[in-house]
């Protein structure tokens, strides 16, 4: 189920009452480690970086080109997908990237979190943790996994010292547990945390590489909340998106805390994300080297894509597009072997029978289209237990009268994400009673309607957890509020008690309160005459939609 932790959370809008008015600029220093904020008016720090945009762009192609061959100053402007040669982008990897300083000074003008990373050279260390949700480090140079001691190395050659013991030199030591939900210190106490060393070494004196990968790395875990599809996708999905779909598939995925259940389960999405098998970083001792990596996984906000900070502007659109994608071809698998087996089943029925060919002309008319203006399709994602609809039966009844074409969908955590996706894929509008199931909304296509039950005590996480994702993503969105007689709570307490009448602040008390009342130990009625307002709205809607269509067909 979705964690309430969001009350806690810097909220957008909100400043921190003990930072002055003026701007801040965040500088994180490479090749220390240290960041420091330091106060500027606004307008002087907007003078010194064009002035210093203005200096790096003159005197760049005298100084910069030979030792920063990646520079835009150096390569010609507007590459395919607006990737650097090297393969790091500075919107995916936030700050830190190995692109030219130049480059960076232009980009901070726009930075949403206004941190500037100072890379003096390969084999640095570079590392944002402005974010309240994660952290990222990159690393370029020669990279070398050492899984016995939790440890990413980044070797800086040197040559040995006549009569010197000291043969290595530590020269920056990170730690970062690379899961997105930095700020929930109780499931972060239970990530794994990597090391990540930067040393100066003869490289005579130290092994060689198991494996030699000669493309990037993303280091990132699968511990926490995985199991609950909310998070797999909030939290790991899509920030998995976010932070590696510029390198076009040709990257590794590094994974802490591996369960072989989950690469079975999205192993559809990763391959189209990556060309490479994942690494179970605990269980492979081998030594994997790479030229650059990223450790840790970039998020925005609730499974959403913010265009504003990706490169080409890429949106959640452009994620569900890759679910299509990643789950069409195993979809028209499906479809071929279920047509095959009505054929061999129709085959043995009318084998022994002397009117065949009349038998499959009848079921070849069967399988004509039915009309264009068919009725819409609605798909109830069910639920048993709590917060299930008790009169289900009743609202199928009412939903079919109206006209829509009705299907109940209980999911599992066996059920396959492709069939899943294939019957929302193909359905107009989706019901369901908020809880993680609700991620599902991911599979609708953009304008299909999606309505949300919200029981007593969940308001204000519905609306934030999918109803504003859902309106981002094009869906358009009802919600529809239950009253206290419409819960199961109405008969064990009494009608003037807060867990009735102020769910808010019972809500408020913690993450416990709200578990305990109002997702464990509650079940939805319908007041079908009141919801059969929200059913008349999505078919007025889907039909309207449909006739747009069909007036307007693809080209």
């Amino acid at each position: 189920m979705v964690h309430y932790h969001r009350y806690h959370q810097p909220r957008k809008g909100v400043t921190d009452s003990n930072k002055d008015e003026e701007s801040q600029n965040l500088v994180l220093d490479c090749s220390t480690s240290a960041y420091y904020k330091r106060t500027r008016p606004k307008l002087l720090s907007f003078l010194f970086l064009i002035t210093l945009l203005s200096c790096c762009y003159v005197f760049a192609p005298l100084f910069l080109c030979p030792s920063f061959p990646f520079s835009l100053l150096c390569n010609s402007p507007g590459t395919e997908n607006d990737v650097s040669r090297d393969g790091v982008d500075v919107y995916a990897s936030s700050t830190c990237s190995s692109v030219s300083a130049v480059y960076f000074v232009f980009y901070m003008l726009f930075s949403p979190n206004n941190v500037l990373c100072l890379f003096d050279n390969a084999g640095t260390i570079c590392c944002d943790r402005s974010s309240y949700r994660s952290d990222i480090c990159v690393m370029k140079g020669d990279i070398r996994t050492h899984s016995a001691s939790t440890s990413v190395f980044l070797f800086n050659s040197r040559s040995p010292d006549n009569g010197s013991t000291n043969a290595e030199e530590e020269l920056q030591h990170e730690k970062i547990k690379p899961y997105t939900r930095k700020w929930e210190k109780s499931v972060m106490n239970n990530i794994d945390e990597l090391n990540l060393v930067s040393k100066k070494v003869n490289l005579v004196s130290v092994g060689g590489c198991d494996v030699q990968h000669d493309v990037p790395a993303v280091f990132f875990s699968t511990g926490g909340y995985t199991g609950n599809v909310y998070h797999e996708f909030n939290d790991g999905i899509i920030p998995l998106y976010i932070t590696s779909q510029h390198f076009n598939k040709k990257v590794v995925f590094v994974i802490l805390e591996l369960h072989n259940w989950w690469v079975t389960k999205y192993e559809d999405v990763l391959s189209r994300l990556s060309d490479f098998p994942v690494i179970d970083f605990t269980k492979d001792n081998r030594t994997h080297c790479f030229p650059e990596a990223i450790v840790g996984l970039t998020i925005h906000d609730e499974l959403t894509v913010n265009s504003a900070l990706m490169r080409g502007n890429k949106s959640i659109v452009d994620f569900r597009n890759l679910l299509d994608q990643a789950y069409w071809p195993r979809i028209k698998g499906l479809i071929h072997d279920e047509e095959r087996e009505a054929q061999e089943k129709l085959i043995e029925q009318t084998s022994s029978s002397p009117s065949s060919e009349t038998s499959q002309q009848h079921y070849i008319k069967q399988q004509v289209p039915e009309n264009p203006m068919k009725k819409p399709k609605l798909v109830i994602l069910s639920r048993s237990g709590s917060r299930s609809i008790t009169n289900e039966n009743l609202l199928v009844k009412m939903a079919k009268e109206i006209g829509f074409l009705v299907q109940v969908l209980k999911p599992d955590r066996t059920t396959e994400l492709a069939m899943i996706y294939r019957t929302l894929n193909a359905s107009d509008v989706m019901i369901g009673v908020h809880g993680a199931a609700m991620t599902h909304f991911l599979f609708l296509r953009p304008g299909s309607v999606f309505i949300q039950v919200d029981p007593l005590g969940t308001s204000w996480a519905a609306e934030t957890y999918y109803g504003e994702p859902a309106r981002k993503l094009g869906l358009k969105y009802i919600g529809y509020e239950i009253h206290p007689r419409e819960s199961s709570l109405y008969v064990k307490y009494d009608k003037n008690d807060p867990i009735l009448r102020d769910p808010t602040s019972i809500t408020k008390k913690g993450w416990e309160y709200t578990k305990k009342i109002y997702l464990d130990s509650q079940k939805v009625t319908l007041d079908l005459g009141r919801f059969r307002k929200r059913l008349l709205r999505a078919y007025e809607y889907a039909l309207s939609k449909s006739k747009l269509n069909l007036q307007n067909p693809p080209i």
